[in-house]
């Protein structure tokens, strides 16, 4: 998954924008832009800001070096978070997600040292305080 993806994913239950995002594995590859900057239209998750907040020109070139390997999707608005695996984000409603639930939950068990509490113990539709 590539950073500018963030600038057009929102929650699947709320539809909230933008979603914050935790990375726990990325890789570095060398890569030229495929046009100028700004690559992304509204939201910079480099950086974590809305271009129009933006000062100085995004740091493109920088930011499409990488490749987010596993990482989490995190809602700020509902609580959901969505995980990031292999490079692609699993972002399923809640009503698909119960037939996910335990390798959701190994997932978080997997990472939960280099995740913040408020998804391994609050998160939803899963968290490890469930068990």
């Amino acid at each position: 998954m590539k950073y500018r993806l963030m600038d057009v994913l929102a929650c699947p239950m709320c539809k909230s924008f933008p979603l914050e995002l935790i990375i726990i594995e990325k890789e570095q590859r060398d890569r030229e832009l495929p046009s100028q900057p700004p690559l992304c239209e509204i939201y910079c998750s480099y950086t974590q800001k809305y271009l129009k907040e933006m000062e100085e020109k995004p740091p493109c070139e920088e930011c499409f070096k990488y490749e987010i390997k596993t990482a989490v999707l995190y809602c700020k608005n509902c609580g959901r978070w969505y995980p990031v695996i292999n490079g692609i984000p699993h972002m399923l409603p809640d009503y698909i997600r119960k037939d996910e639930k335990k390798r959701e939950l190994e997932f978080l068990k997997k990472f939960a040292d280099k995740l913040p509490e408020k998804i391994v113990k609050k998160g939803l539709p899963h968290n490890l305080s469930e068990e």
